[in-house]
């Protein structure tokens, strides 16, 4: 069995994107190219619809300009600010920890390395690895549902979780992709690629995907 053109999947991709309104096209724009706006958004976005992150940002970022004004701001209404994202609460205290350390151990500075961003309340290697390039346009893998979903129904990697298939990505899919791999993929999940029968008929990518999983299909 030949293996998939990831050339090709990304040409398409690249291609479409521009063409699909799609929520996580509204929550890049809600978060601008901010480093810090970029971060908090995609704190955010966990578990949450990006529709509803992207209205809350929007109501967020009037008040809550960088690290000072998250520190300044009093956490009851923060709550209120980013309600109703998913565990509105939980975010809402990280983001004032997450502010705290940005100051303390940063210099105010939203860190630019994996490894680093890690080190923040709230933040694990996929909200890193978005931040990485998303805001600093560096070869960085996010790997959230849509990409791990994705990526092994095209055929293109065997994985069983979102933290084997970023591994697996890094080895394999080439580093000038990697900065927009996330971005182009969620919103295919968004709009075509539904986890139970997704829109086949309709996708791009219908004559280079294996359908691995697919036992229904539009």
């Amino acid at each position: 069995m030949t293996s998939v053109d990831i050339h090709e999947v990304y040409a398409i991709l690249e291609r479409e994107y521009p063409k699909w309104h799609v929520p996580v096209a509204d929550l890049v724009e809600a978060q601008t190219n901010d480093p810090f706006k970029v971060l908090v958004g995609t704190v955010l976005s966990a578990q949450t619809k990006d529709r509803v992150t992207a209205a809350v940002c929007q109501r967020l970022f009037k008040k809550v300009d960088d690290y000072r004004d998250m520190e300044r701001i009093d956490e009851d209404e923060l709550r209120e600010l980013i309600y109703p994202v998913s565990y509105y609460k939980t975010k809402a205290k990280h983001l004032k920890i997450l502010a705290k350390q940005l100051r303390e151990e940063f210099d105010g500075e939203v860190p630019d390395e994996v490894d680093e961003l890690v080190k923040l309340a709230g933040v694990g290697r996929k909200t890193a690895n978005v931040v990485v390039a998303s805001a600093f346009k560096k070869p960085a893998i996010g790997v959230d549902i849509h990409v791990f979903r994705i990526s092994n129904r095209l055929g293109y990697v065997r994985t069983k979780n979102r933290e084997e298939t970023e591994w697996r990505l890094r080895k394999k899919l080439p580093r000038k992709y990697w900065v927009r791999y996330n971005t182009y993929l969620v919103a295919l999940g968004q709009r075509i690629c539904h986890p139970t029968s997704p829109k086949c008929s309709e996708c791009p990518l219908n004559h280079l995907c294996r359908k691995v999983g697919v036992t229904r299909s539009r």
